[in-house]
């Protein structure tokens, strides 16, 4: 199975935000140069993650965005669940649908081996995800020209 790069991008979103230091506020444009990612897929990115309650983001002079309370404790699978929605791995409906879909074993087949890919991400959190050394890697990125983002603890 292969998520989407809407997924993809999203996680990574996440994963940024979830070692932003207290009270930080990053915007869109940040995030996106940070990740390598163009601005229009963060974006919608960040527009799906709000509406999910996962990052709360703020527009306007001084705004930015952060994750949320319910984002730090959200499982990997339920956010995967979540943006990749509930379509079948195959086309079974597709115009025109598959001849075989009455009859067809491997349609069910799929749906399970796809659940039990959602259930081996349901025990992974994002803080898991950011766990050394993934998350000094992420505090490292920089925007194009910018220097590296350090937290008030970091000694160096």
């Amino acid at each position: 199975m292969r998520l989407t790069a809407f997924t993809d991008i999203s996680l990574r979103i996440v994963m940024r935000l979830a070692v932003a230091g207290e009270g930080e506020l990053l915007t869109t444009r940040v995030v996106a140069d940070m990740l390598a990612v163009p601005y229009t897929h963060a974006a919608k990115a960040v527009a799906r993650l709000s509406e999910l309650g996962l990052v709360e983001a703020r527009r306007g002079r001084g705004g930015g965005m952060r994750l949320s309370e319910a984002g730090r404790r959200a499982s990997v699978g339920g956010i995967v669940r979540a943006l990749e929605g509930a379509d079948d791995v195959v086309g079974c409906e597709d115009d025109p649908p598959c001849p075989l879909r009455a009859a067809c074993r491997l349609r069910a087949a799929l749906r399970q081996a796809q659940e039990s890919f959602y259930a081996s991400l349901d025990v992974v959190t994002v803080d898991s995800l950011v766990a050394a050394p993934t998350g000094p890697v992420l505090l490292s990125l920089t925007s194009a020209g910018e220097q590296p983002l350090r937290r008030p603890d970091d000694p160096r």
